[in-house]
Formats: C-alpha cells, sequence, structure tokens
C-alpha cells in the first residue's frame, strides 16, 4: 500500500509529520507512507524544511492521499494549474483533508454532498466554495474523510489503517502514541470517531 501524504510549501508540521508517523507504524509489507510535495524540498510555516519523498505526479498510483494543511493553502487552491496536478480518484483511492486541505478537495470538487470539518480559520472558505462544513473533529463519507483542528490528524491516519489495513492495526498505532495513563480512553475515543 502507498499512502501520499501532500506536503506543500507553508505547511503545518503537526499535520503532516503526525499522520506520517502514525501511517509509517503499520508493519505490512509493502506498507509505504511517502511525504509528498510539488517541489524536491518543501518548507514548513515554522521553517522546517523536508524533502519530499514523491512527486505530484505519482498521486495517481497512491492507494490513500492524505492533502495536509499550511500557511499557504488558499494561494494553492486559487491556482487553477496547480489544482490540475492533484489527480485524485475517490472511486479507486481513499482520501483524507486535514484542516485547509479541506479547502484543496474542495475547488477539486470531492467534498460536495459530505460532512466536511475543517479548521475555524478555513471553515469561512470553505464554505464558501461550496461544503458543507460541521462542528466535528472528523467526517468519512465513502472513500473521503475530512478532519478538522490539528490534533485530529490521528483520525485520519486511524481511518487510512482500519481501511488498508484492519481496527487492530489502527488501535495498535493509536495505543503506540497515546499518552501514558490515558491509552484506552484515547484509542476507544478515537476508534469511535474513525467508525462512526
Amino acid at each position: 500500500m502507498k499512502i501520499a501524504v501532500v506536503t506543500l510549501d507553508g505547511f503545518n508540521e503537526i499535520d503532516s509529520f503526525v499522520a506520517s508517523y502514525m501511517l509509517g507504524r503499520v508493519p505490512r509489507e509493502g506498507w509505504q507512507t511517502l511525504i509528498t510535495s510539488p517541489t524536491p524540498t518543501v518548507t514548513s510555516m515554522n521553517g522546517v524544511t523536508v524533502h519530499a519523498q514523491m512527486s505530484l505526479d505519482d498521486l495517481p498510483t497512491a492507494d490513500a492521499v492524505i492533502v495536509g494543511s499550511g500557511g499557504r493553502t488558499r494561494e494553492y487552491a486559487s491556482d487553477p494549474a496547480f489544482l490540475a496536478t492533484l489527480q485524485l480518484d475517490p472511486t479507486r483511492q481513499l482520501i483524507g483533508s486535514q484542516c485547509s486541505g479541506a479547502l484543496l478537495l474542495a475547488k477539486l470538487g470531492l467534498l460536495n454532498d459530505v460532512p466536511v470539518c475543517t479548521d475555524l480559520i478555513t471553515k469561512p472558505w470553505v464554505i464558501e466554495a461550496g461544503a458543507d462544513v460541521v462542528d466535528r473533529p472528523f467526517a468519512a463519507s465513502g472513500n473521503v474523510a475530512t478532519a478538522g483542528g490539528c490534533l485530529a490528524s490521528q483520525y485520519l491516519a486511524a481511518w487510512i489503517i482500519t481501511r488498508l489495513a484492519d481496527a487492530d492495526a489502527a488501535r495498535t498505532a493509536l495505543r503506540y502514541v497515546a499518552p501514558v495513563g490515558e491509552k484506552d480512553e484515547y484509542v476507544e475515543r478515537a476508534m469511535r470517531h474513525v467508525l462512526e
């Protein structure tokens, strides 16, 4: 399984790194989690530079795609040439967005008639793009899911693990990152969101 974490200039580190880390905890042969960017390197909103492991040109080869958020998402969302590089197919891929990544999915027409989660800053722009924003941390409909709030990236990761591996693998990944003394409660709360 190949999972692309779309990471653009101005990205939010929590969104890309938490999901990538959790998805990387699945010990399955052929399971890959790849930071995917339009350029060989991208720099976060806080100055952290990372190297792309996969190009946006390779998105059609991914089994799942998470579109992360960042400080420049509105700029990317207003660029038709950039949007054309996001070749996503919900009939054969799991597609998720984190916070302002929902704006990109909305502009691509992937969030029509589904409940959409996003962060509070991006919410008005996602509504303006025609999406039905709900006040929840996570929502999934078919092969499309959205998460709102930086720490909701755990739900996207657990959803993808559940769908591509199984719920036990998702629980194991969640348990690994859960705070000590809160592991059972943390895992069950996360899985309630994922399995709704």
